[in-house]
């Protein structure tokens, strides 16, 4: 059970006159955070020594591979096919020692830096939560034997070196971390070719079978592909796994919130330095005097001999030391002292809580939990947790629980919970990858949140499909909806695109079968004019005739139609889009077979605002056409040639020249430096 749930146990013991206050103060995330460090730091945890017989029930050493895949955040094929899709991590490698571009891989959506400088790019919500290397997508696999970990190894295709961290799930239902890249590990050059990518892992005794990777893109030059992921250590018998959740189990129930606090697991870091100092006052009479003589005038003078300094009072260090001699921190305008504590992250603000009664009230202010961002906080984001966070966020405007509750730490019933409390004034919502989603807690957002103008979705498909949309139609005043890899249907988002006039980003991508785009163009055109970005990518049922639609949105300057109109011809579509279109910033057609030397033509001409350019797998494209592009559009930063038929191994050095000439980073086939 974690600290947030002791804590909240504990309160409902407690007399009925406890205000919510009071309950409040006993529950603290970064306690919570700590508590987890110390509990994985036993014998199932990270740095730890097993007991003797306990090392007897450690089995053999084996090397094992993907049995199934549990939860991703993005992935470049679809679902339906076996293209580039997390699933083909499932096994052995397919194509190592091989490097290249494989099918048979896993790939995801994005490389480099290049997403967050288009139209589309969104802000972090509280963005000082993030760590210093911040995770773009990640990956959760499972293997078939239940081992204590030795080694994670990874085999990286193609573009390797996006690998930041590696987790593993134990027997506590805790995620642990195994490594994580360093500041150094980010500026050594990526190699060039495939590797069988092992780091050393910290010395653990835990027990899992469950891996999560996570993956940054920002220095990758190209997509990065993963044949396969190996596990490998001891086996342990199923008598000491038995053992282990009996052991788990019996603790839990044998001790009561309130003796979990008398025991000090919930005790603060003053009450723990004390038990390590072995402090065990020994009062013979009126103990309950003599110890309060004791904390009222000796235990300054015993803690400052024992140089003891409590780390909590660190958070307002620095801004004490700019404070004038004789005036106190907590004597600056409460204005002031509120500003200086908006740029904490979460776990900060908890921890200067507990410094004294002052700084909890206002670490504890609305106004600082205006945003939450439980994002980078997804291994201990619970219910419990939301429960607490409800009491501080009166005042929530922007929400983002993506990746969170993906072991079901988070119950659709909190979560509606939460939205009921705290939804009805949310601007922001992004719930991307939330697999506690389900109908009800889409009807909740529809019926409770229609303040909303940001609404992310992304990767919560289930199956068979149990998302209600009827009820985002609800939503009136969206300016940005995104339905990436999410299941629904054609007459409900027709619904929702013509009772959102104000629309200005929509992201489609992966919509799956049942869509036709030519209808979502038809609509876009005549409700959303005021459209931005679009991305269609590897949307189905888009023909010439969606894209002339599509074309009526002039204030455009993002569209993405990678795989769209494979076979088709595009006609005048491509034409009367970039002349209504004169904004536009980013194009992607990617795999858009039908086009043509004409439509290369129109682009070099039209598209003098082009910074972003994929035409990767065009079969008609020339070196002349490639040449006219980059000398017309002097905005270019981006352009993509990668898997061009036409353009023969010869011209790979001519291209490498352009590269330097115009200043355009030039992605093709073969991987070639062009600083």
């Amino acid at each position: 059970m974690s600290l947030l749930a002791l804590a909240q146990d504990s309160a409902s013991t407690s007399t009925s006159s406890s205000s919510d206050t009071e309950l409040d103060a006993q529950i603290d995330f970064s306690t919570m955070l700590m508590q987890r460090q110390r509990e994985l730091s036993g014998w199932f945890g990270c740095g730890s020594k097993m007991q003797p017989d306990q090392v007897e029930d450690q089995g053999y050493y084996i090397e094992q591979f993907v049995l199934g895949v549990l939860d991703f955040s993005s992935q470049y094929g679809i679902e339906y096919s076996i293209s580039y899709t997390a699933a083909n991590v499932i096994g052995r490698p397919s194509k190592f020692p091989n490097y290249g571009d494989y099918p048979e891989t896993f790939t995801m959506r994005t490389y480099g830096d290049w997403w967050q400088l288009a139209p589309s790019a969104t802000r972090e919500i509280q963005p000082q939560n993030l760590p210093k290397l911040a995770t773009h997508d990640y990956i959760v696999v499972y293997f078939e034997d239940y081992v204590v970990p030795t080694e994670v190894a990874i085999f990286e295709t193609f573009n390797p070196g996006a690998v930041i961290r590696i987790w593993a799930y134990g027997l506590t239902k805790h995620w642990t971390c195994l490594w994580e890249a360093l500041d150094t590990d980010l500026t050594a050059p990526t190699p060039r070719n495939s590797r069988r990518f092992a780091p050393t892992l910290k010395k653990t005794t835990m027990i899992t079978k469950t891996i999560r990777i996570d993956f940054n893109h920002s220095r990758l030059n190209y997509y990065t592909e993963i044949d396969a992921i190996m596990l490998c250590g001891r086996t342990v018998s199923g008598r000491l796994i038995q053992s282990i959740l009996g052991e788990q189990a019996r603790a839990n129930k044998s001790l009561s919130p309130l003796s979990k606090m008398a025991s000090g697991q919930m005790a603060g870091s003053i009450t723990c330095k004390l038990q390590s100092l072995e402090f065990k006052p020994n009062f013979r009479e009126k103990s309950d005097t003599s110890l309060h003589e004791f904390i009222s005038n000796d235990l300054g003078k015993f803690m400052m001999d024992n140089r003891l300094e409590d780390p909590l009072a660190s958070a307002s260090a620095s801004a004490a030391e700019a404070v004038p001699p004789g005036m106190c921190l907590t004597d600056l305008p409460f204005e002031i002292i509120l500003k200086i504590l908006s740029y904490l992250d979460l776990k900060s603000l908890f921890r200067v809580g507990r410094v004294s009664r002052t700084f909890y009230d206002i670490s504890t202010h609305p106004l600082l939990y205006a945003e939450l961002n439980l994002k980078p906080y997804w291994l201990v984001a619970s219910s419990e947790l939301l429960c607490t966070l409800a009491r501080r966020t009166t005042m929530l405007r922007k929400l983002d629980l993506s990746w969170c509750g993906g072991s079901n730490e988070i119950s659709p019933t909190e979560f509606k919970k939460f939205l009921t409390q705290r939804g009805d004034n949310l601007t922001h919502l992004r719930l991307n990858s939330c697999k506690f989603l389900n109908a009800s807690c889409i009807e909740n957002v529809g019926i409770v949140c229609d303040n909303l103008i940001e609404l992310s979705l992304r990767n919560c498909a289930t199956d068979p499909p149990l998302l209600n949309f009827s009820c985002l139609a609800n939503l009136k005043n969206l300016e940005r909806l995104d339905l990436f890899q999410t299941a629904f249907d054609t007459e409900l988002l027709l619904s929702m695109l013509e009772g959102n006039r104000k629309l200005k980003h929509l992201n489609l991508a992966f919509c799956g079968v049942s869509v036709n785009m030519d209808d979502v163009a038809d609509h876009l055109a005549t409700y959303n004019t005021q459209l931005v970005s679009l991305d269609l990518w590897k949307a189905h049922f888009l023909s010439a005739r969606g894209l002339l639609a599509i074309s009526r949105c002039s204030q455009l300057e993002e569209l993405d139609l990678g795989w769209c109109l494979r076979e088709a011809s595009l006609g005048d579509g491509l034409f009367q889009l970039l002349s209504n279109c004169p904004k536009l910033r980013k194009l992607f057609l990617s795999a858009v077979r039908g086009t043509t030397e004409r439509d290369l033509i129109h682009i070099a001409t039209l598209g003098k605002n082009l910074e972003q350019l994929d035409l990767m797998g065009i079969l008609n494209i020339t070196h002349e056409r490639i040449y006219d592009i980059l000398v017309h559009c002097p905005k270019l930063q981006l352009l993509d040639l990668s898997f061009c038929e036409n353009i023969m191994e010869r011209e790979f050095d001519v291209l490498a020249e352009w590269s330097r000439q115009f200043k355009v980073d030039i992605k093709s086939s073969r991987i070639f430096d062009t600083r």
